[in-house]
């Protein structure tokens, strides 16, 4: 039987010389919103959406940093190489701010370029990145640039019509029709801090970081990832609602990064009480520690490998992204009281919440 490898892919496109997709938003304004039309089968008649979408429809271009993992590789080119590539992102505001991907703008190192749609390129700057939400904001200068209205993305419901924008396989200006399959789908499922929109919409590699909207015009998404066997469209895309991505765009504007909690921990696991009674820790589900940062506050609370954490503020933990957005959001300054397992003892420990300065 041929073993069948399914992965979760960013849609982010390499190229040698490209561009990457983005879209136009703007702050929350109120606007004339083009509302689809009944065609005469019953069916939305999306095509003055979708015509408002690809105005403010543009194009990156950036550079990743990559590790070079073979040692022949090394001699020439080092321990790291930048790599082309391109996706898709969001101008949120008529001045020049772009929402995108953290992945399709990579560290910031590398030069950006923005292709607006009458087919001018400009320079972008990085405004901010959040690791942990995959979001970036750039800006290039602009007058008056088009933009698109905020949809709330609480008040979507499974099988309303949206379009995925953006620019797959370096096509610049593509729009395609799907549904609202999930309406959120939780990261723990696809290994993520996000919960998302889960859409049918045709989203391909390049799609990173453009917008999924919806009958109204308005933006509900930013389009990130796909589930995929072959790297490939399969009908299972994913995109960060509006709710989440407007609040991080406006916290990367305002302060150039987003706050986050830590308490130290490098590598957590899921764990049910069979697995752990199996493997002599007591019958307990939780999150179980497989690695702390040395000298973190988690150390100094006295966590340790393998201890399982069972609740997080009084509430029972049920998976690592429930606890790590606990953590996550909780005020710098403060600590967090966890129950923790360890050789079938339970004990309450509180632990110094400080800034997270990287990915975790």
């Amino acid at each position: 039987m041929r073993k069948t490898v399914v992965r979760f892919v960013f849609v982010l496109s390499m190229l040698s010389v490209g561009a990457l997709g983005a879209i136009v938003l703007s702050q929350p304004i109120q606007q004339t919103r083009p509302a689809a039309a009944a065609a005469a089968n019953g069916l939305p008649d999306l095509s003055t959406v979708a015509e408002q979408a690809l105005k403010v429809s543009v194009s990156i271009a950036s550079t990743v940093t990559q590790q070079v993992n073979d040692p022949w590789s090394r001699i020439f080119y080092g321990n790291l190489y930048q790599v082309p590539v391109s996706g898709s992102g969001v101008i949120v505001s008529k001045d020049g701010y772009v929402l995108t991907n953290r992945h399709v703008v990579g560290d910031g190192a590398g030069k950006i370029r923005v292709t607006l749609p009458d087919g001018v390129e400009r320079a972008a700057n990085i405004v901010g990145i959040d690791d942990v939400s995959d979001l970036a904001v750039v800006k290039v200068d602009g007058k008056n640039l088009p933009t698109l209205a905020w949809g709330d993305s609480s008040q979507l419901r499974v099988a309303q019509w949206v379009l995925a924008v953006g620019n797959p396989f370096q096509l610049s200006g593509t729009v395609t029709l799907g549904i609202v399959s999930t309406v959120s789908r939780p990261g723990s499922q696809v290994g993520t801090y996000s919960d998302f929109i889960q859409t049918d919409a045709a989203i391909n590699p390049g799609n990173s970081g453009g917008a999924l909207i919806n009958a109204r015009g308005e933006l509900v998404g930013i389009n990130t990832m796909i589930y995929s066997e072959s790297g490939g469209n399969q009908g299972i895309g994913f995109a960060i609602p509006s709710n989440l991505a407007q609040q991080i765009m406006k916290e990367l504007i305002d302060k150039g990064e987003v706050l986050r909690g830590t308490i130290g921990i490098a590598s957590l696991r899921n764990i049910d009480a069979d697995t752990s009674e199996a493997n002599g820790l007591g019958r307990v589900d939780g999150v179980i520690i497989m690695a702390l940062y040395r000298g973190s506050p988690a150390v100094r609370a006295g966590l340790q490998r393998y201890d399982i954490i069972t609740k997080v503020n009084d509430q029972t933990v049920t998976d690592a992204n429930q606890f790590l957005k606990v953590v996550y959001n909780a005020k710098i300054g403060s600590a967090v009281k966890l129950e923790v397992a360890r050789g079938g003892r339970r004990a309450n420990v509180d632990v110094a919440v400080v800034k997270l300065t990287g990915p975790r």
